[in-house]
């Protein structure tokens, strides 16, 4: 079935963590389905620039600079919308990969903060508009970490455990309503930053994580996802949707050529 059209009242779209990534992707592949994205993150520079390119393609975006964590900005943020007809909860990443013993508590804080709270402030603040549109969408962007765990992983796990149950949750307390709620949960996904921040800039460390997996998802397999789970007919919510690569099985079973 082909995509359809989004309608006057929904053809918003706010994307949170636009500035690269997955986040980017998504922005670029929802302007080309007839969205007026909305570019959000920290990095003013990164959406401003994104959003001239979408504009240039003949599409249309905004950016707009936002903490997802700062509560009383994403509040002012939501007065500019009367509707809103899809948001994008994309904001997050990892810290670190140390044991439960020996993690850092303020990488696990910063972790639950832009991964759980940043997605519950934004859905807070934007349910009405997404509710006013008559046909809302609500995305959460988790992870397989946020289905099962592994080594090195608790704080990153337990935030998108945490996400997890946000889209979960939700779900079960809106139905009835005129917002869907889909979770998209990838696997191993090669992007610019994510291993690169994770291991607080170390080159080596990063590469490591994708060494002899000849083809990790790409940010832009994870935004296609995202926009054919967004443009599928009214009726149809795509609950959860777990994407991996062919070669990773499990967060723990990878296939490598070494």
């Amino acid at each position: 079935m082909a995509s359809a059209a989004p309608s006057p009242a929904s053809r918003i779209a706010i994307v949170t963590g636009a500035s690269s990534g997955i986040g980017a992707a998504t922005a670029r592949q929802l302007a080309a389905a007839g969205y007026r994205v909305v570019l959000t993150a920290r990095r003013k520079d990164r959406i401003e620039a994104l959003a001239e390119e979408i504009n240039a393609a003949g599409h249309q975006a905004t950016a707009y600079q936002l903490d997802v964590t700062d509560r009383a900005a994403v509040d002012e943020f939501a007065t500019a919308f009367k509707t809103v007809g899809v948001l994008v909860n994309n904001a997050g990443g990892a810290l670190g990969a140390d044991p439960v013993a020996t993690g850092d508590p303020a990488d696990w804080r910063t972790m639950y903060e832009t991964n759980v709270i940043g997605t519950l402030n934004l859905t807070q603040a934007l349910l009405p508009k997404l509710d006013a549109s008559g046909d809302g969408t609500v995305v959460v962007v988790s992870s397989t970490a946020g289905h099962g765990t592994y080594e090195g992983g608790g704080g990153y796990v337990a935030a998108k455990h945490g996400a997890h149950v946000i889209a979960e949750t939700l779900r079960l307390e809106i139905v009835g309503r005129p917002v869907r709620v889909i979770e998209i949960a990838p696997g191993m996904v090669k992007t610019d930053e994510f291993a690169l921040t994770r291991f607080g800039g170390d080159q080596e460390k990063a590469e490591r994580v994708y060494q002899g997996v000849a083809e990790p998802l790409t940010a832009d397999d994870v935004a296609d996802t995202i926009t054919w789970a967004v443009t599928r007919p009214s009726h149809v919510n795509v609950d959860l949707l777990v994407l991996r690569p062919r070669a990773q099985a499990s967060n723990t079973k990878v296939h490598r050529d070494l």
